[in-house]
Protein backbone atom coordinates (compact mmCIF):
# COMPACT_ATOMS: atom_id res chain seq x y z
CA UNK A 1 0.00 0.00 0.00
CA UNK A 2 1.21 2.92 -1.35
CA UNK A 3 1.74 5.98 1.93
CA UNK A 4 0.61 9.31 0.03
CA UNK A 5 1.22 11.66 3.19
CA UNK A 6 4.74 10.70 2.18
CA UNK A 7 4.86 10.75 -1.67
CA UNK A 8 6.22 13.36 -3.22
CA UNK A 9 5.48 14.82 -6.42
CA UNK A 10 7.64 16.67 -8.98
CA UNK A 11 5.89 20.78 -9.67
CA UNK A 12 7.02 23.17 -11.96
CA UNK A 13 5.06 26.80 -11.77
CA UNK A 14 6.56 29.25 -14.71
CA UNK A 15 5.26 32.25 -14.36
CA UNK A 16 4.81 34.87 -17.25
CA UNK A 17 3.20 38.50 -16.20
CA UNK A 18 -0.23 37.48 -15.50
CA UNK A 19 -0.10 33.85 -16.59
CA UNK A 20 1.75 30.82 -15.68
CA UNK A 21 2.28 27.27 -16.98
CA UNK A 22 1.77 24.67 -14.01
CA UNK A 23 3.30 20.88 -14.57
CA UNK A 24 2.48 18.18 -12.47
CA UNK A 25 5.39 15.36 -12.86
CA UNK A 26 6.12 16.42 -16.35
CA UNK A 27 2.29 16.35 -17.17
CA UNK A 28 1.25 19.85 -18.40
CA UNK A 29 -1.92 21.21 -16.38
CA UNK A 30 -4.55 23.06 -18.56
CA UNK A 31 -4.40 26.73 -17.81
CA UNK A 32 -8.10 26.87 -17.96
CA UNK A 33 -8.37 24.73 -15.13
CA UNK A 34 -6.47 26.62 -12.30
CA UNK A 35 -7.30 30.17 -11.30
CA UNK A 36 -4.89 30.41 -8.47
CA UNK A 37 -2.07 28.74 -6.63
CA UNK A 38 0.05 29.44 -3.75
CA UNK A 39 3.35 27.87 -2.81
CA UNK A 40 4.01 27.96 1.25
CA UNK A 41 7.34 26.66 2.46
CA UNK A 42 7.53 26.56 6.35
CA UNK A 43 10.63 25.94 7.73
CA UNK A 44 11.33 22.43 8.68
CA UNK A 45 8.27 21.53 6.68
CA UNK A 46 8.30 19.79 2.99
CA UNK A 47 6.82 22.76 0.48
CA UNK A 48 3.26 22.87 -0.13
CA UNK A 49 1.36 23.94 -3.57
CA UNK A 50 -2.48 24.51 -3.39
CA UNK A 51 -3.90 24.55 -6.68
CA UNK A 52 -7.19 26.40 -6.84
CA UNK A 53 -8.91 24.75 -9.53
CA UNK A 54 -11.45 26.87 -12.10
CA UNK A 55 -15.00 25.95 -11.63
CA UNK A 56 -15.38 25.01 -15.63
CA UNK A 57 -17.61 22.12 -16.25
CA UNK A 58 -15.49 21.05 -19.44
CA UNK A 59 -11.84 20.62 -17.38
CA UNK A 60 -11.71 17.33 -15.53
CA UNK A 61 -9.10 16.36 -13.09
CA UNK A 62 -7.38 12.38 -12.82
CA UNK A 63 -5.23 11.01 -10.52
CA UNK A 64 -4.15 10.80 -7.16
CA UNK A 65 -3.97 13.98 -5.01
CA UNK A 66 -4.14 15.69 -1.65
CA UNK A 67 -6.86 17.75 -1.43
CA UNK A 68 -7.23 20.92 0.37
CA UNK A 69 -10.23 22.92 -0.56
CA UNK A 70 -10.24 26.58 0.16
CA UNK A 71 -13.74 28.10 0.41
CA UNK A 72 -13.29 31.67 1.30
CA UNK A 73 -16.22 33.29 2.62
CA UNK A 74 -18.16 36.10 1.53
CA UNK A 75 -17.37 39.03 3.13
CA UNK A 76 -20.77 40.70 2.58
CA UNK A 77 -22.59 39.61 5.56
CA UNK A 78 -19.35 40.66 8.17
CA UNK A 79 -18.75 44.00 6.35
CA UNK A 80 -22.46 45.05 6.48
CA UNK A 81 -22.32 44.29 10.93
CA UNK A 82 -19.27 46.48 10.73
CA UNK A 83 -21.29 49.16 8.86
CA UNK A 84 -24.47 48.92 10.71
CA UNK A 85 -21.59 49.50 14.27
CA UNK A 86 -20.86 52.90 12.80
CA UNK A 87 -21.29 55.92 14.41
CA UNK A 88 -21.71 58.48 11.42
CA UNK A 89 -21.01 61.23 13.87
CA UNK A 90 -17.37 59.40 14.93
CA UNK A 91 -16.95 59.15 11.17
CA UNK A 92 -17.19 62.22 9.97
CA UNK A 93 -15.02 63.52 13.09
CA UNK A 94 -12.39 60.72 12.44
CA UNK A 95 -12.17 61.83 8.51
CA UNK A 96 -12.38 65.46 9.09
CA UNK A 97 -8.90 65.43 11.70
CA UNK A 98 -7.36 62.87 9.30
CA UNK A 99 -3.86 64.71 8.48
CA UNK A 100 -4.22 63.38 4.69
CA UNK A 101 -7.56 65.46 3.87
CA UNK A 102 -7.05 67.22 0.76
CA UNK A 103 -9.47 70.08 -0.89
CA UNK A 104 -9.97 68.48 -4.14
CA UNK A 105 -13.26 66.45 -5.26
CA UNK A 106 -14.29 63.34 -3.19
CA UNK A 107 -11.26 64.47 -0.72
CA UNK A 108 -13.81 63.60 2.20
CA UNK A 109 -15.13 60.55 1.09
CA UNK A 110 -12.08 59.17 0.08
CA UNK A 111 -10.71 59.98 3.74
CA UNK A 112 -13.93 58.30 4.74
CA UNK A 113 -13.03 54.91 3.30
CA UNK A 114 -9.81 55.30 4.67
CA UNK A 115 -10.67 55.69 8.24
CA UNK A 116 -13.09 52.68 7.49
CA UNK A 117 -10.43 50.74 6.41
CA UNK A 118 -7.89 51.38 9.25
CA UNK A 119 -11.44 50.88 11.79
CA UNK A 120 -11.43 47.41 10.15
CA UNK A 121 -8.12 46.77 10.52
CA UNK A 122 -7.66 47.47 14.34
CA UNK A 123 -5.71 50.69 13.80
Amino acid sequence: MEDHENSRHHVQITAHDNTAEVELDGARVDPRAVKAYSVTHLAGERPEVLLHVADRGDIQWSGMARVAVADLPDPGPAAAVFLEAIDPEALERAALARPDLGTEQNSLTKAMLTQLGEWARGL
